[in-house]
This record gives structure tokens, sequence and C-alpha cells, in this order.
């Protein structure tokens, strides 16, 4: 299997596991302020990391940095900021919005991230991609528009659809630099500082979960954050981010598989004809060829 096939087939898990976390994010709202959710998700996948760190740091026979590498840590502070503000605006969006309004809005980051490239980095885009971004943005408009005046939400969701752009363009600048394991959890650990202080400033009294919130987080934390952000970092190193855009566009379309499997919630025709077309999307992307970003350098350990 090529290096680009695998990249595709963990981004299309990364989506599978984000849409499996409808309905726990949905049970956590009532119990957690979004800040303190978001805070508790990040700490639990930082945590999580520390294990495989330090057995990935035995078996090579690496002694701990004396200091950490700048490079890792700055990297890691960016995409660490993209992904707070991104969380950030979208758990502002879902209190003034309806949670499918929000993931239409949200998921334009699927024709985001190829203009950004286009507008900023001069790149040209392959056209079949073009092709594929109106058939998906038609898709998302099926399964998830309920239509009605735009509110303050809504803008707030388009907010997380800049940010998450920002967020998947900066990934592929960054992911080849460093070393996965070790760049993800840079990631997890910036976003977990910002997420404590956003907590601490937002809801003081509120910082420690009931009971039944402990379940739904160890999973938000452990594989619904630590395992995906682990696969985003190495599937981006040979998927591009216009590539991988489309493929996150799929997010919509696993989360009403999984809403039904797991809760009895149906989309009906229209919905049922969206993800289809998003389906055809992400596949008439990948006609786009397998070698997205050439100009990006090599992977590099950490000494």
């Amino acid at each position: 299997m090529s290096s680009h096939a695998r990249g595709l087939l963990l981004l299309i898990l990364v989506t599978a596991l984000w849409g499996s976390t409808f309905a726990v994010v949905k049970e956590l709202g009532a119990l957690l302020p979004p800040s303190v959710l978001i805070a508790w998700r990040f700490l639990i996948a930082s945590a999580a990391l520390l294990p495989a760190l330090a057995l990935v740091r035995r078996g090579t026979g690496e002694a701990a940095p004396s200091t950490p590498s700048r490079p890792l840590w700055r990297d890691g502070l960016i995409l660490g900021a993209w992904l707070i503000a991104g969380y950030g605006t979208q758990t502002i969006a879902l209190q003034t919005t309806g949670a499918n309004r929000a993931a239409f809005f949200t998921a334009l980051s699927v024709v985001l991230v190829p203009v950004w490239l286009v507008a900023a980095q001069r790149r040209r885009m392959p056209l079949v991609l073009w092709l594929a971004l109106p058939l998906a943005v038609a898709g998302l408009a099926l399964l998830s528009w309920e239509g009605g005046a735009f509110v303050v939400g809504d803008a707030w969701a388009l907010a997380c659809a800049v940010t998450y752009a920002g967020f998947i363009v900066a990934l592929e600048r960054t992911a080849a630099r460093h070393e996965a394991l070790r760049f993800t959890f840079a990631q997890l650990a910036a976003v977990t500082v910002l997420a404590w202080l956003w907590a601490g400033l937002a809801a003081p009294a509120q910082l420690w979960p009931p009971a039944a919130a402990w379940g739904p987080l160890l999973y938000l934390g452990l594989l619904a954050t630590a395992v995906t952000t682990l696969l985003q970092t190495v599937g981006q190193r040979s998927v591009s981010a216009a590539e991988a855009s489309l493929i996150y566009a799929l997010e919509p379309v696993t989360a009403a598989l999984f809403s039904f499997l797991l809760i009895g919630e149906r989309v009906g025709l229209r919905g049922a004809l969206g993800g289809l077309l998003v389906v055809a999307a992400t596949v008439l992307s990948q006609r786009a060829g397998g070698e997205p970003h050439p100009e990006t350098p090599a992977p590099q350990v950490e000494t």
C-alpha cells in the first residue's frame, strides 16, 4: 500500500471516530460547561500519550533531551492555538444555533482550504478538486442545512470553519517536520494549557466533573482526541490539505450513520442523497493524484 493510500485510510478513520462522538458530546453538554469539557478532554488526551512517549524513548534507547526542541514546541503551540480556536468557536456556535446548521457552516472549511492555499501560497489546485468542491457543498447542504434566517451562532460556526481550515493548512506544512508522537503531544499539551486558562476564567466553580461525566470524557479524550490527532498528524504527511478537507467533509455522513446506529435518528431521503454526494466528491477528489505536496520537508526526529 502506498503512503498516500495509507494516509487516506487514516484520515477516513479519523472522520469515523469524530462521527461517533455525536451522542457523547450531546450527553456531556448537559453536565459540563463547554470550557471545562474541552479542558478535561485534552488533559486526558495529553496524559494518555505520556506512557507511549516513555515506551518509544525506552525502545530506541534515547535519552530525554535536556532542552525541548524549540521548533517542535513552537509548531505545537501554533497548531494548538488553531485547535482551541476551532473548538471554542464551535462550542459558542452550538449555544445559539442548531447542531445541523452548525455542522453545515463548519464543514465549509472544505471550500476554504483550497481557496486559502491558492490565495496565500499561490498553489495550483487540480481541476478535479475544484469539480469535487461544489459537489461536497451541495451534499453537506442536503445533509445538514435546515433553512431559516441567519443568526449569530451561524457566524460563530463560520469562524470555526475558518479556524479549522487554518489548522488543516498549518498541519500540512508542519506534520512532516517532526516525529509524529511527540508532535501530537505538543499540540495536545498546548490546547490543554489554553483550555484550562479558558475554563478557569469562564467557570471557576465548575471545574470538577460529576461522576456521570467521566465515562464519556474518557472516550472523548482517549479515542476522539488523542488517537484522532495522532492519526491526523501521520495521515497529513502524505495527503494534501485540500484532499484532507474533502475527506473531513465525511464527518457529517459518519455522524448521521452513528446517530442512526446508536440512538435511532434518521436523516431521510434528502439526507441520504446528501451523504452520497459527499462520498462521491471524496472519491472524485482522489483522481487528483497521490503526490500532494512534494515541497514538504522529509520527517526528522528531534534529538
